[in-house]
């Protein structure tokens, strides 16, 4: 015990010392140098406000376990600065606060400043207010633009500086990023984009922060900036300058989610192979996108139609949790990687093609080698001969000998548990206590659809921008106008047809006080043709649209000027043909909604009196409120809002972000299997055709009361709450493969045990169609020895061996015997 404790006194102190000096920062062509000396970096995306701050010190815990040495993050402009020189740098926008904790965990970390970040995030994380500045135009050789981004850059970098945060400071920051992405759109920009792009170069070194600046997917990056690659595979990647390592700043572990979409994934396998070809293939720094993506609360998310849920399918969940298996795949080969580091980094490099998208590379240092076989190859396995030993290596895979003799690691070969997460009522004593919810409801109030109450209106004699009225401050925005109507009109008296052209994603539309429709864009478009039948009458007539957005326009050259409400023309057609133009009629506009401005949400959400009882149901503008209690144990907690519409979600007063349950996803497209093989795109390995896109949502622990919680919904389309209940995700069953030679090791979560073991065979087991079963051969003692080792315990470790099994009774044609277990936790 004692040298237990003097290991972890030492490895606390080598911690500290790692930041507490200054760190000369630098590159050549091979690799970035940390005081001299050429590293890998092994990097992943972990973005403060799509977390908690109670969160980040177990984020950083595992990704340093999963064998990660930095961390990266975009900085979000549009939050911290969300009005003119209003600045929030509070709870999980404390960027200062999250960098500490980067360095806490002994982490570098590299800083993507931007401050444009695409990343699914609202308006691309610039602020909307930009777009009143006169003669405003986002991202190119325009002043207004270029001085506004100046002073955020330069405040965010002073804060930095302040803390002592970079590397030249004794803090984490070794790399840091001006613009993003900027080479995708650069040609559309002209002249003006390059003279952009070498201004934004200019004023990054004017900032002199000691650390090198990279510029993502930019082919024409101005020296000193350093170039990088994005997207699944960056192996064949070169940098534009010979002095610049190869980095890949994005290397995508999923991929988003949109309303409507069906869950992405992508495999272990792909993910190994794509990060073994760009090691082999000469890169030294690498960054996962993302490693934990986290939650969109509030309204951040972007897209159009970007989901609550930013899982990405990255190897640390949405809740923080190892994702298995690729958490446990990448960290072992993260494992390998940084035992070959000196080798990587200064060896000579010798590549052989053998054709059939075969090679092996070779590095040679010191008189130590490092082989990689790598096999592209999307259909067939390859067999080589090495030095005169025989080796295959599966297609699509790359192997990994530290010393050009043994095989430690293979990508298509996983020796990591697949975890399978339920979600359950906490305690099924106290169902009541989270599933059948006693509710209380009031209905939102519409006060002004018949032209009352106009004193709280602002007024233009035209079809306004819906983001620039609302300043991004609420999805909601009245449109309302007014009209008379005579004998003498030519749609008198007759019932017309209201139709509208809208640009923004969803309309509720009222004449004369009655709501006559509601529709959603589809499709992809996020723009809507609305058309249907009302009632006029003599005399004055009243209009009311309400105009909603989720979600604004995140990506794309002049994405800025994407329109978003009511852009028109609105006219009344009558069944005689004539119409009647309303598009320039002096209209009125009121944000939000006024259970928002009363702060419904908040727990002391106004008196009791004006919540009912008898709850209705498919009711739409309605405010619903229950409490429930806080689940015991550390399991994330969930909201299972099945049976709702669409709107949002509110815990002790915290935004859980918008929600929409009852937008179904396709009923084509998914497959109960995924190969591996083959390039990854983001439709590929689709799984959730025919259902809600999201149904499950996620509420930090850090939000909840110790015993009795608050929970408002504002229910937009209309829903039921009674099916609403609170869950908590837990590992339901393990199932893990692990090849001879190797161990498997199986857990449960921290405080649940391993109560059965359903399946266990060492010798030649096969999945059918997910169901495992015994193969060509089998060894007997399996199931009984797996369940000695394993039952009653959290985790536990078995070797795949004979010594461990027995005799399997495999014959020669078996090439690798391995273990399959199916374990109940």
């Amino acid at each position: 015990m004692g040298s237990y404790k003097f290991f972890v006194a030492t490895l606390i102190l080598f911690s500290f010392c790692l930041f507490s000096n200054a760190l000369e920062i630098a590159h050549d062509g091979r690799a970035l140098k940390i005081d001299g000396e050429r590293r890998l970096i092994i990097s992943g995306a972990i973005h403060y406000p799509r977390s908690t701050p109670e969160m980040w010190p177990s984020l950083m815990k595992k990704a340093k376990e999963g064998g990660l040495n930095a961390i990266e993050t975009y900085v979000f402009w549009n939050a911290h600065e969300p009005l003119y020189r209003q600045y929030d740098f509070e709870a999980n926008l404390d960027l200062i606060k999250f960098l500490q904790t980067i360095q806490k965990e002994g982490l570098y970390a590299i800083l993507r400043i931007g401050p444009y970040v695409c990343a699914e995030w609202n308006y691309g994380g610039i602020p909307v207010w930009l777009k009143s500045i006169p003669n405003m135009a986002f991202r190119t050789k325009n002043d207004a633009f270029m001085n506004q981004m100046k002073n955020f850059t330069t405040l965010i970098v002073d804060k930095v500086k302040d803390k002592k945060l970079f590397a030249n400071q004794g803090g984490p920051i070794i790399i840091a990023q001006i613009e993003n992405e900027y080479g995708n759109v650069i040609g559309k920009y002209g002249g003006d984009g390059k003279s952009y792009i070498n201004w934004c170069a200019n004023f990054a070194e004017s900032l002199d922060i000691g650390v090198p600046w990279i510029m993502c997917q930019e082919d024409d990056a101005p020296s000193p900036m350093m170039n990088t690659c994005n997207g699944y595979y960056c192996d064949q990647f070169k940098p534009n300058n010979n002095n610049v390592p190869k980095i890949w700043t994005e290397n995508w572990t999923g991929w988003y989610k949109g309303w409507g979409d069906k869950n992405p994934h992508r495999t272990a396998e792909d993910v190994a192979f794509a990060v073994a070809r760009f090691y082999q293939y000469g890169g030294t720094v690498q960054n996962y996108y993302m490693y934990h993506g986290g939650t969109n609360f509030g309204r951040v998310s972007g897209g159009p139609y970007i989901s609550t849920t930013y899982d990405y399918d990255a190897p640390l969940n949405e809740y923080g949790e190892p994702n298995q298996p690729k958490y446990g795949h990448l960290k072992e080969l993260h494992s390998h990687l940084m035992s070959m580091e000196k080798i990587l980094t200064h060896g000579d490099v010798t590549n052989k093609d053998y054709g059939r998208m075969m090679s092996h590379t070779i590095y040679n240092y010191n008189g130590q080698r490092v082989c990689f076989f790598g096999n592209a190859n999307e259909h067939d396995d390859i067999a080589i001969n090495f030095e005169g030993k025989n080796y295959t290596v599966p297609a699509w895979s790359v192997s990994i000998l530290p010393d050009c003799k043994t095989e430690v690691y293979n990508t298509a070969r996983v020796n990591t548990q697949t975890s399978v997460l339920v979600r359950k009522l906490p305690d099924e004593a106290q169902e009541k206590l989270h599933f059948n919810l006693e509710w209380k409801w009031r209905i939102e109030k519409f006060e002004h659809l018949t032209g009352t109450h106009s004193s709280h209106l602002t007024y233009a004699n035209q079809l306004l921008d819906q983001k620039l009225v609302t300043n991004d401050t609420s999805d909601y925005l009245w449109y309302m106008t007014s009209f008379e109507i005579d004998e003498d009109d030519p749609i008198c008296c007759e019932d017309v047809n209201l139709q509208i052209q809208n640009s923004g994603h969803i309309l509720h539309a009222y004449v004369n006080g009655k709501h006559i429709g509601t529709k959603y864009a589809q499709g992809g478009d996020y723009k809507l043709f609305f058309e249907r039948a009302a009632k006029i009458k003599k005399g004055t007539n009243h209009i009311a649209l309400l105009s909603v957005t989720v979600g604004l326009q995140n990506y794309g050259d002049h994405y800025d000027n994407t329109h978003n409400g009511i852009g028109g023309p609105v006219k009344l057609i009558a069944p005689n043909s004539r119409e009647k133009e309303l598009t320039n009629n002096k209209w009125g506009y009121k944000v939000g909604l006024n259970g928002w401005e009363r702060k419904l949400f908040e727990d002391n959400n106004g008196k009791s009196r004006n919540w009912h009882h008898n709850v209705p149901l498919n009711k739409k503008f309605v405010w619903y409120k229950t409490t429930f209690k806080t689940p015991s144990g550390e399991e994330p907690v969930v909201l299972d809002l099945w049976g709702m519409g669409k709107g949002t979600a509110w815990v002790n007063g915290h935004d859980i972000g918008r929600y929409w349950p009852s937008y179904l996803t396709g009923n084509n497209g998914c497959s109960s299997s995924c190969d591996y093989r083959g390039a990854y795109y983001s439709s590929k390995c689709t799984t959730g055709c025919g259902q809600s896109s999201q149904r499950w949502y996620h509420v930090p622990r850090s939000y909840l009361n110790k015993e009795e919680n608050n929970l408002v919904l504002f229910e937009e389309l209309g829903g039921n709450p009674s099916n609403v209940g609170v869950h908590t995700v837990t590992v339901g069953k393990a199932i893990g493969h692990a090849y001879e030679g190797k161990s498997l090791n199986l857990a449960c979560n921290v405080g649940r045990v391993i109560s059965d073991i359903k399946f266990a065979s060492y010798g030649d087991p096969r999945n059918v169609n997910g169901t495992l079963r015994k193969g060509s051969c089998h060894s007997p003692k399996s199931l009984s020895m797996v369940k000695h080792t394993c039952i009653g315990k959290e985790s536990c470790s078995i070797d795949v061996s004979e010594q461990t099994f027995g005799p399997s009774g495999c014959r020669s044609s078996v090439k690798r015997k391995r273990l399959a277990v199916e374990a109940v936790c």
